[in-house]
């Protein structure tokens, strides 16, 4: 039998519990009889109930709602494993699916939009498990850390290039579009509207469109909110001319940063003359950032009593998202609040995030990322 959740929050965000025009969603699920399958709404404000039935043993289920006023998502679930939709009209969604491979193996019609999706949850999941192999590769030493960052990041500008062509520039008014600008990769935004220019220019291409034909919708207004806010975070300052004194440069052989970890204290990297650094520059809220920090704690546990420390630059639009993460971390955590505009970004010529510089222990620049094939014995050199 069927369980309706009319809660206040479905009902003020998406109308579920009133009458007035319905959408269908109606299928089957093969091979998960006595199962719960669950119709939930993917609001803004988080997942929302809506229907439930358990399954019989021919799988048939079917949903009615109420039609949303602005394009809106759906998601139906088994267990942990989950199918998104779209709905944007009265439409009648069938959707077909084995219990094992629910989430990838389902087959939808009724909806070219919730196809599209069907397409970008593939690409996704090829994404995310070829990253994963990368990350095994990289912690079990088969590939070093050089080769790892550089092949993750072609990982990722191929999927980037190929959902921009071919999902949200070419149709930027669909919900498919929408979907692309939130998907993940190691649980991360893969599209980053904070951080990147480029990406900012995907999220106001998908907001312009949806202001044309729902201006009053909820996810319109959040859209453009992230938009502003991409666009003050990574807008290109006044260019400064930047003068570092030549004899502090060959006094001690490095560029200093003096910046401030979360708790207020200022650390400067010349401090730490007499240690090995590994100076790392890096945006803690990015797909990559998990299984880097993931590989400098394992150095730093290694090496931290032999003279190793580690001088962690954040880029982070979000200050507070910065904060949570340093301080699960024991090395050196400070922020740049200037982003990948900072003057010492330029200075150290970073061109990609992370980018990690290995100083010797009489703060001289020995290594940069680009050139080091094996970072773990690279560190054993300079000890």
């Amino acid at each position: 039998m069927k369980k309706i959740f009319c809660i206040a929050l479905a009902a003020a965000a998406l109308g579920a519990c009133s009458s007035g025009p319905q959408f269908k969603v109606t299928g089957k699920v093969d091979g998960a009889d006595g199962k719960m399958l669950y119709l939930e709404a993917s609001a803004l404000e988080g997942i929302v109930p809506l229907d439930s039935v358990k399954l019989k043993a021919d799988g048939t289920f079917s949903f009615e709602s109420s039609r949303p006023a602005s394009p809106e998502f759906y998601r139906l679930r088994v267990d942990d494993k989950v199918i998104n939709l779209a709905v944007d009209s009265t439409e009648t969604l069938t959707v077909t699916a084995p219990y094992a491979t629910f989430a990838t193996g389902y087959q939808v019609t009724g909806s070219p939009d919730c196809e599209k999706i069907k397409q970008l949850t593939l690409l996704q999941t090829k994404l995310q498990a070829d990253a994963d192999r990368l990350a095994e590769d990289a912690q079990a030493r088969r590939i070093g850390m050089d080769v790892y960052q550089q092949r993750l990041s072609a990982l990722l500008k191929k999927y980037k290039d190929e959902v921009k062509i071919n999902y949200i520039f070419a149709a930027p008014n669909t919900t498919a579009a929408y979907f692309a600008l939130f998907q993940k990769l190691n649980n991360y935004l893969i599209f980053d509207p904070l951080n990147s220019k480029d990406d900012v220019k995907c999220f106001a291409a998908v907001a312009t469109s949806l202001n044309n034909r729902y201006p009053d919708a909820d996810r319109t207004k959040n859209l453009y909110n992230i938009v502003i806010k991409g666009m003050k975070n990574t807008r290109t300052p006044q260019q400064t001319v930047v003068e570092i004194p030549e004899e502090n440069v060959q006094e001690t052989g490095v560029i200093d940063i003096n910046l401030r970890d979360l708790r207020g204290a200022a650390h400067k990297l010349t401090d730490l003359k007499g240690k090995v650094v590994l100076l790392d520059f890096t945006v803690y809220q990015s797909a990559v950032s998990a299984s880097h920090n993931y590989m400098l704690r394992d150095l730093y546990d290694k090496y931290a009593k032999q003279g190793l420390e580690i001088y962690q630059v954040s880029l982070d639009a979000d200050e507070h998202y910065w904060k949570t993460i340093a301080s699960n971390l024991p090395w050196i955590c400070v922020r740049d609040a200037a982003g990948v505009y900072s003057s010492v970004v330029s200075l150290y010529g970073v061109q990609s995030l992370p980018s990690v510089f290995l100083i010797n222990r009489d703060n001289e620049l020995r290594a940069r990322g680009e050139t080091i094939k094996d970072l773990e014995e690279a560190v054993r050199r300079l000890l």
